[in-house]
């Protein structure tokens, strides 16, 4: 590992390197997020900008290609947390339902929107993992593996109106987990 009695020369050669080398495959990855090409030249300017200020601190990096796309994905989601895409200003509805869908953007919106909702996606698979196992069990049964109420219910020899209150607490909790991302991802 280089220490910091680095001269400028050797850390603008590393640089130049790096951005040779990735500056390629940087764009593309921002390019695939970031609709507005403004914003994306933008973005990848911010990361190589931080790359230089990092080794101008004398804190060189050891994985530059895996450090600038980390770099460029926080930049992303800074980004979009200005921007408050309007599929997630709505305010989180608190009242029973059925399905969480209407909380996700769609995915046919755009990579912006196919990107907050990976991200919520994500955050939705923890919290599920998160539930009480039965609450767990009836959720992914109706709501992931399309089964009915009727179908559960034999199955597992619990009751319809068990079940679904069960499936309401688990919507419950899973609602108030992607408000918690939600406000988060939106800077609220």
């Amino acid at each position: 590992m280089p220490g910091s009695d680095w001269t400028i020369t050797e850390q603008d050669q590393l640089i130049s390197e790096a951005v040779r080398r990735d500056e390629p495959r940087l764009r593309s990855f921002i390019r695939r997020h970031v609709t507005d090409s403004g914003e994306a030249e933008d973005i990848l300017q911010d990361v190589f900008y931080e790359l230089i200020e990092t080794y101008r601190m004398m804190k060189p990096v050891e994985h530059v290609t895996a450090w600038l796309f980390r770099v460029a994905r926080n930049r992303m989601t800074d980004m979009f947390r200005r921007r408050k895409p309007e599929s997630l200003s709505a305010p989180v509805a608190e009242e029973e339902g059925d399905t969480l869908e209407d909380l996700l953007p769609s995915a046919d919106a755009g990579p912006e929107a196919n990107y907050a909702r990976t991200l919520l996606l994500d955050a939705l698979d923890e919290a599920i993992e998160d539930l009480p196992e039965e609450q767990r069990e009836v959720f992914v049964a109706h709501e992931l593996m399309g089964r009915s109420f009727k179908e559960i219910a034999a199955e597992t020899g619990v009751g319809i109106n068990t079940l679904l209150s069960r499936k309401r607490y688990a919507v419950l909790y899973l609602r108030q987990r992607l408000k918690s991302i939600y406000e988060d991802f939106s800077g609220q």
